[in-house]
């Protein structure tokens, strides 16, 4: 007897009273919004979802999501509040989700062109829209991934075999980049296996970005050393402080000395988009490899990073094999495939979380509210630096806004700062982070969710004010 597994297909009835509470579900969640907490800190911290195990039987849509309120929406930082500017990304645009929808339930494999041909033009499409975006040519070698840690893997593989760096060189095979480079480069080059290249840090400037004149030095002294320089890495928006290296003037030493050129664009790429963004990223095109990230700059959901690379065949070179079981495929090349441009074969369709929003908003709706982040950010940068007590040493060339407070009379201005953004986080009306810079506790405010406007920026500053009076009083007792 054939046993067949009817009770994983619902019927049309079933369909549609589940999704009707989901969406039911998301509107409220939706509607709600603007009056929730940016931040809950629970003390059981989600643990009640593991009251409810995984059974041999189901449970109604209901009781499954009451568990997803309780214990997994409320608790933590509610990464979809425009209340929300301690982190970047910060998205979460509803016609992405239906995006994400219709990829999960069509279950289109857009890893291979000969699969889903028309899911593949759409990912290439973006792709090279994005190219265009940042000066790259149009048969530019691009891949959408799960994030920036993977662009940035996917990009420094194929700088590595670009570069001849094989392991007999690699301790001699030197990398460049500043100590504010996000820590996931690192993690890509010790998965590279090019864990062991000596790495320099170069000095930065006053508003942390890389000086070009000591680059140049240490590329000097390391080839009169007889090592080998084959690999910048620059930002393009630094996670700690927004900061825009000097491309076109790092761009010139590298064409000199004939390093990869690596542009980490995860975060400010996509102001490329927005009238004064555009020029601050002057030079990104001289770059060989850029990573830019459509979950932080495009206000998308978690899940969607790209990775753009110049040389189209070094990128299949580093990326691409065959199977005899995907013969089939070999027919079909009017696009590349993206399986062939990156570690993943089994992917999921990424790109109508992106292509659906970009047509149902069009592009403008996006470049507006980019050009908004910047201006929210130099706005939030000026009311602090006229507000007493109040520190902000740097301009912010993004949307992260770096300050602290230097409290009257008290000494560890550190432990004040600290204290300053738990009371900030404890109140849980905006949620805000903090960094380190030059062993000064600082507090970050990180503009960029679609749903942050200045009454939110204004709100932030309330809370700081009062926070900032009330602690210390508390400490002068």
């Amino acid at each position: 007897m054939t046993l067949q597994s009817y009770p994983l297909e619902p019927t049309a009835q079933e369909r549609a009273a589940v999704q009707q509470a989901v969406e039911t579900y998301v509107q409220n969640f939706l509607t709600q919004l603007p009056t929730l907490p940016a931040f809950v800190d629970t003390p059981e911290k989600g643990a009640g979802l593991l009251e409810s195990p995984l059974e041999e039987t189901p449970i109604q849509i209901e009781e499954a999501l009451g568990l997803l309120q309780r214990e997994v929406d409320v608790p933590g930082i509610n990464s979809a509040s425009g209340g929300h500017l301690g982190y970047i990304p910060g998205g979460g645009l509803y016609y992405s989700g239906l995006g994400d929808y219709l990829a999960a339930v069509t279950n289109k494999y857009a890893g291979i062109f000969f699969s889903a041909p028309g899911a593949v033009r759409m990912e290439n499409m973006l792709l090279r829209w994005m190219a265009s975006l940042i000066g790259f040519p149009a048969d530019a070698a691009g891949n959408l991934t799960s994030g920036g840690s993977i662009a940035s893997l996917i990009a420094l593989a194929t700088a590595r075999d670009a570069q001849k760096i094989t392991s007999r060189i690699i301790p001699d095979a030197v990398v460049y980049t500043t100590a504010h480079a996000h820590h996931c480069l690192d993690k890509a080059l010790r998965i590279a296996g090019l864990g062991e290249c000596p790495v320099r840090h170069i000095p930065m400037d006053a508003q942390y970005r890389m000086q070009a004149e000591a680059l140049e030095s240490a590329i000097k002294e390391d080839k009169a050393a007889g090592l080998k320089p084959w690999l910048l890495i620059v930002s393009a928006g630094t996670t700690d402080v927004g900061a825009i290296d000097p491309l076109n003037e790092l761009a010139q030493i590298t064409r000199e000395h004939g390093l990869w050129y690596h542009v980490d664009a995860a975060y400010g790429g996509f102001f490329a988009l927005s009238p004064s963004g555009k020029p601050r990223l002057a030079g990104i095109e001289a770059a060989d490899s850029v990573v830019m990230d459509p979950h932080k700059g495009l206000f998308i959901p978690y899940g969607l990073g790209a990775v753009l690379i110049k040389n189209r065949q070094q990128t299949a070179e580093t990326h691409h094999y065959l199977a005899n079981y995907m013969q089939d495929a070999l027919s079909a090349t009017e696009e590349a495939s993206p399986a062939d441009l990156s570690p993943e074969l089994s992917k999921h369709f990424r790109g109508l979380r992106l292509w659906l929003p970009l047509k149902l908003h069009g592009v403008a709706a996006f470049r507006d509210a980019l050009e908004e982040k910047l201006n929210l950010a130099q706005y939030a940068y000026q009311q602090l630096q006229q507000t007493a007590g109040f520190e902000a040493p740097v301009a912010p060339e993004l949307s992260v806004v770096i300050f602290r407070y230097i409290p009257e009379a008290i000494t560890d201005v550190n432990e004040f700062n600290q204290k300053l953004i738990k009371a900030v986080q404890q109140d849980g009306r905006v949620f805000l982070s903090s960094t380190l810079l030059d062993n000064n506790f600082m507090l970050r405010l990180a503009i960029l969710s679609f749903r942050t406007h200045q009454e939110t920026i204004d709100l932030a500053l309330t809370i700081l004010r009062e926070k900032a009076a009330e602690l210390e009083q508390e400490l002068k007792g």
